[in-house]
């Protein structure tokens, strides 16, 4: 079993700041994170932070640390309420890149105490923080076995991956561009990371390809359509017999990616995201890619980035046209979301009647069509033109968006660049800022599994 750990930009500050305050002692955090308990990774999302107060710890020095653990009881009890997992953070001024024997003895007593309150046989771990932020860490089972945390993630304006152990790969001729242009560290990390694409049509064709050119280890393809005549001008590796046959885009997708030979893994899910199985999946994935016109596809991806942890790029493409071969309109946006940030919504993509307008038209056509006829909403936007020059150009802004918060190559600071935007017809390529945090998604940050899934009643499964 995989074990990864994720936590925010903010968060790695704010334990930073606590457990290196400048004396050169050791101190000591504890967090509570939420869970996605899956088959293969038990993922770990810090939900909330709470600093050891420095009095509270009768012996602090270079290379020890004892604190009371009775400050511990509210935090335990609502990681029992809630199915939380407790995560102890402390520092290791002195550079040590392992747990000492006093570490060994501390944890499996402070462990034992935690899995007698919570009553879970679900691990607890601890991690260890160095001078440079970086951080390593275990699981302590319910009988005091120690397993090493596999992946610890940092989710802000640039993405750090820690793994356990450093990946040694053998000279590869096929990697030889990507590594002159990003060095080999940032080629073997993207070999190791698994990215979700959801939507695999216009702009989710072209970010695919790159991807698996730029040979990203998994790729989870996610579209329930198939492909259709209309879509051959804009897919790539798509042809007419596939529209013949009517093949699932994902599946079209995939064959072109296991035909490079490049090493990557295809996973093709033809399904829609708005199903349960679908949505744990897309969670158990490093980074969330959203290529999709809706509403409301954008607004779960962006729930799933929240309770997940996960960054999220959403690309949105618009071409007006008035159907006699003139065009008002040419113009595109890449939006980078981190959990606890701005959201779509409060970036004003869309609006909440557009969004209860989509979902009306999803889950009830009848009522929708009759409301829509007497403009008590506004109607779903059916059908964009769109060409492939258009979309290819934002779908390369997105992946190099991915690839300046891997491999800092920017000249500026990365949050300078929450969105991009770009206008082919009145001829502009600006960057914006990340605007004020969406509370309503914040607040939900980091809570994983929760009963019903992103604590949307439509996401209830039976036996729930």
């Amino acid at each position: 079993m995989k074990t990864t750990l994720r936590m925010t930009g903010q968060q790695l500050l704010q334990l930073l700041n606590h457990l290196y305050p400048g004396d050169g002692n050791e101190a000591v955090a504890v967090a509570l994170c939420g869970r996605r308990a899956g088959s293969e990774n038990h993922v770990l999302m810090i939900q909330q932070i709470y600093m050891v107060p420095y009095e509270h710890c009768p012996i602090r020095n270079p290379v020890r640390v004892e604190w009371s653990t009775d400050i511990l009881l509210p935090v335990v009890a609502k990681a029992a309420k809630e199915n939380l997992a407790l995560v102890k953070f402390h520092s290791h001024p002195t550079g040590s890149r392992n747990f000492s024997d006093l570490d060994n003895v501390s944890d499996r007593e402070l462990m034992e105490s935690v899995y007698g309150w919570t009553n879970t046989d679900q691990p607890h771990a601890s991690v260890i923080m160095l001078p440079t932020g970086e951080m390593f860490g275990r699981t302590i089972s319910i009988d005091g076995q120690f397993a090493p945390i596999d992946l610890i993630t940092v989710v802000g304006d640039d993405l750090r991956f820690w793994y356990r152990d450093i990946a040694i790969q053998a000279p590869d001729p096929i990697s030889l561009r990507t590594e002159q242009a990003f060095g080999k560290g940032t080629t073997n990390l993207l070999k190791r990371l698994s990215i979700a694409v959801v939507g695999c049509s216009g702009t989710g064709s072209l970010v695919i390809e790159q991807l698996a050119r730029l040979q990203v280890g998994r790729l989870v393809l996610i579209d329930p359509d198939h492909i259709e005549l209309k879509n051959l001008t804009r897919i790539t590796n798509s042809f007419s017999l596939d529209a013949k046959e009517e093949r699932f885009k994902v599946d079209v997708l995939a064959r072109a990616i296991n035909d490079m030979g490049l090493g990557v893994t295809a996973l093709p899910i033809a399904k829609n995201l708005l199903e349960p199985d679908v949505i744990k999946l897309v969670a158990e994935c490093d980074i969330l890619f959203g290529c999709m016109d809706g509403v409301e596809g954008r607004h779960y991806l962006n729930l799933i980035s929240s309770f997940y942890s996960l960054p999220y790029f959403d690309l949105g493409v618009r071409l007006d046209s008035d159907g006699q071969g003139g065009v008002t309109q040419v113009c595109g946006t890449v939006h980078y979301l981190q959990p606890g940030g701005s959201s779509l919504l409060t970036r004003q993509v869309y609006t909440l009647e557009q969004l209860r307008a989509e979902g009306l038209k999803r889950t009830s056509p009848e009522i929708y069509n009759e409301q829509r006829k007497f403009k008590y909403i506004q109607g779903v936007n059916e059908d964009r033109p769109a060409v492939i020059s258009v979309n290819m150009l934002i779908a390369s802004l997105a992946v190099n968006e991915l690839l300046a918060r891997l491999h800092s190559f920017r000249t500026q600071d990365n949050s300078g660049f929450a969105a991009v935007r770009v206008s082919l017809s009145d001829s502009f390529l600006f960057y914006e800022r990340d605007g004020d945090p969406d509370f309503s998604l914040a607040k939900n940050a980091g809570r994983g599994d929760i009963i019903p899934l992103l604590n949307r009643s439509e996401l209830s499964q039976e036996g729930q």
